[in-house]
């Protein structure tokens, strides 16, 4: 089971005199930067949570850092662009946020030993026809984790849409804290992860291992419907609704029945 991380006091950026540079009391410093492969809706607005609570933040898109500056203003001296092989580098968690199609760009090197977060959906129209997802014999996740062979990929916030991440953080003890599945074959980068997510504002629940990531990828009872108030087939676009963990586990028990 994963063990939610204790909160952190929190710092004010006046109290910051340069990047990294100064970390929370009890904080080791290696567990400071979050290292984000892709800053669409999903990156962007993790990005935003993690600034609010006092981490700094690596941003690469496959367009080049000078593509994110507009977005590295907004989030302040915390954030920084950068190649993805320089994120995958400075991070202490690493978050593949990018259509599964593009994942053979992921820079392998820089990741061994590293906890890599995969935010990814497969859609087929998107990404083609990939013929071992296709026939349901891996996962999107678990050929992610083939890819990156030295490092450890636990799959988490896939099933959320940006606009619910962005709305439902609570903090740690809060009766309408919102939970989320994570799956992954290594279970201190389950623990890692878990640190990660309980620090932006959710609770983790440990889902199994990588495969059973299916169980929360679009189509199922896992996925979307499950964060917002009217679950309607637009549901990312209706109020967000907290999903407790009993929630969660209920509907990962549905798509697995």
């Amino acid at each position: 089971m994963v063990r939610p991380a204790q909160p952190a006091e929190p710092v004010g950026r006046s109290r910051r005199p340069g990047r990294n540079t100064c970390r929370r009391r009890g904080v080791e410093a290696r567990m400071a930067t979050l290292g984000l492969i892709g800053s669409g809706q999903i990156g962007s607005t993790l990005a935003r949570l993690a600034v609010e609570r006092g981490l700094d933040v690596v941003l690469s898109n496959s367009r080049g850092p000078q593509t994110l500056s507009g977005l590295v203003e907004e989030l302040g001296p915390q954030a920084r662009a950068a190649t993805a092989a320089e994120a995958a580098a400075a991070g202490d968690w690493v978050v593949v946020t990018i259509p599964v199609k593009a994942y053979p760009l992921v820079p392998a090197p820089p990741l061994v030993g590293k906890t890599v977060i995969d935010t990814g959906n497969y859609y087929p129209a998107r990404d083609g026809k990939i013929p071992e997802l296709e026939s349901g014999e891996t996962t999107s996740s678990e050929l992610l984790q083939r890819l990156l062979p030295g490092a450890h990929v636990v799959k988490a916030f896939n099933n959320i849409s940006y606009q619910h991440l962005a709305a439902l953080p609570q903090p740690m003890g809060a009766a309408d804290r919102s939970a989320l599945a994570i799956t992954g074959d290594d279970a201190a980068a389950k623990e890692r992860a878990g640190e990660l997510i309980s620090r932006l504002g959710y609770d983790p629940l440990d889902a199994g291992p990588l495969a059973d990531g299916r169980w929360y990828q679009p189509g199922t009872p896992g996925y979307g419907r499950l964060y917002a108030r009217d679950r309607a087939e637009d549901f990312w676009a209706r109020p967000a609704e907290p999903a407790s963990r009993s929630d969660v586990e209920a509907a990962l028990a549905a798509a697995r029945a």
